[in-house]
């Protein structure tokens, strides 16, 4: 029987040792908890704010508007329109079918119409969910005791009649879908300025760029502005694009202007701004992507007679594509969630149409997040926290593309 080999000094504190290492590991899984926990509380705050019941009192009675019996939820549209006719002012209908003929409205269309125009609900007291599950019959009894003429309902802020109505001045009739555009059109000009010019950065930092003190301050430069304040951005923006740049970021030098545009603060000086924001992060992840290639590869590809620009096309950027888009991923998930710079180079708070081109005034999820949430009436907070659930499922939307994008790029060796 063959004896144990006994290496010397191998049993020396072996049980303090795995006391420390069992040590550290609990203390890495109490971090990953702790950060889980505070995830979950962070979403259930939002969708405590999103869902829950409230009062509404209308200004005309819904009751009062039956046609030959027929209440109001069951009129044709036909019978919608002809009740709009006789209740709003000539200029009121003639400009409401203007703006949309209709005879090209649905009829949920004009029946919300009558609801925001005629009926006007307004909310006069709101209660979060988790009031609302556990405290029913209270709010139910302070209802009819302090609200007589109200109507309670549980309602869920986030609908689809929420994400496809534009904004307006009240939060029962109001929505999000100037701001979805205005984030949508902001985070594709910064997506086509920052990508090419941070990946083109990296390449020539990492495959042409020698060691010199030239480039050893613009890498130190790169390093340093990716943790610049992002309101410094904004005022850089502001100097550069909205007010230097004006004829380019207002369409005026492609005879573009939009009338409702002012001073160059457009779609386009936005997305560049935040280019300008994203971009050392950008070239940074790059670098590290490209600079995990393995030299082996490079080395291959110029013995079989390669040139420099062939085998950073061929064989650097495919492997490290997967690594860039990471990065991407970050800089974009940053981006989309920036109002400070935003506010600066003039995003609008309150708007009403959407953006037709990049040279049109704007709006964004965070803005509109940010403006509702400093209003005092409770209303504006449950639809700030249904505007938060949009800019969620936004970005993992966006995530999850890029996400697939990276993975369909990735080479197993």
């Amino acid at each position: 029987m063959k004896e144990k080999l006994e290496v010397p000094g191998y049993s020396v504190n072996l049980e303090g040792r795995n006391r420390h290492g069992l040590a550290w590991r609990l203390l890495f899984q109490a971090s990953t908890i702790i950060g889980i926990i505070a995830l979950i509380a962070l979403l259930l705050n939002v969708m405590d704010g999103a869902f829950g019941y409230v009062a509404y009192a209308a200004k005309v009675d819904p009751a009062t508007l039956a046609v030959d019996g027929v209440p109001l939820e069951g009129q044709t549209k036909e019978q919608l329109v002809a009740l709009l006719k006789t209740e709003l002012s000539s200029g009121a209908f003639n400009k409401l079918d203007k703006d949309l003929p209709f005879e090209n409205r649905s009829r949920a269309n004009v029946y919300q119409v009558v609801i925001e125009r005629i009926v006007k609900y307004k909310v006069v007291a709101v209660w979060d969910l988790w009031p609302s599950l556990t405290q029913g019959a209270q709010i139910r009894a302070t209802v009819e005791t302090d609200y007589p003429n109200a109507e309670l309902r549980f309602t869920s802020w986030l609908t689809t009649d929420f994400v496809t109505r534009p904004q307006t001045s009240e939060a029962v009739t109001t929505g999000v879908r100037t701001a979805i555009l205005g984030s949508l059109w902001t985070i594709l000009f910064t997506i086509l300025f920052a990508f090419p010019v941070g990946v083109g950065a990296a390449i020539y930092l990492e495959e042409y760029a020698t060691d010199n003190w030239l480039n050893r301050v613009i890498q130190t430069n790169i390093n340093n502005l990716a943790g610049v304040p992002s309101i410094v951005y904004g005022i850089l923006g502001l100097a550069i694009f909205v007010r230097a740049l004006e004829p380019l970021t207002s369409g005026e030098i492609f005879g573009l202007v939009d009338p409702t545009t002012a001073n160059g603060r457009t779609i386009l000086a936005a997305g560049l701004t935040l280019g300008l924001l994203v971009l050392p992060i950008i070239i940074i992840n790059a670098q590290e992507a490209i600079r995990a290639v393995p030299q082996s590869l490079r080395k291959a590809s110029y013995g079989i007679g390669a040139t420099k620009w062939q085998t950073i096309w061929s064989h650097v950027l495919p492997n490290a594509m997967p690594g860039i888009l990471t990065g991407t991923i970050l800089a974009v998930s940053r981006a989309i969630g920036e109002t400070a710079p935003l506010v600066v180079v003039g995003a609008s708070t309150a708007i009403s149409f959407d953006p037709a081109s990049p040279f049109s005034k704007f709006t964004t999820l965070p803005i509109q997040i940010y403006q509702w949430t400093s209003r005092p009436q409770a209303e504006f907070r449950s639809v700030a926290a249904a505007t938060i659930l949009v800019l969620l499922v936004m970005l993992l939307s966006l995530n999850a593309s890029a996400i697939l994008l990276r993975n369909r790029f990735s080479r197993k060796y």
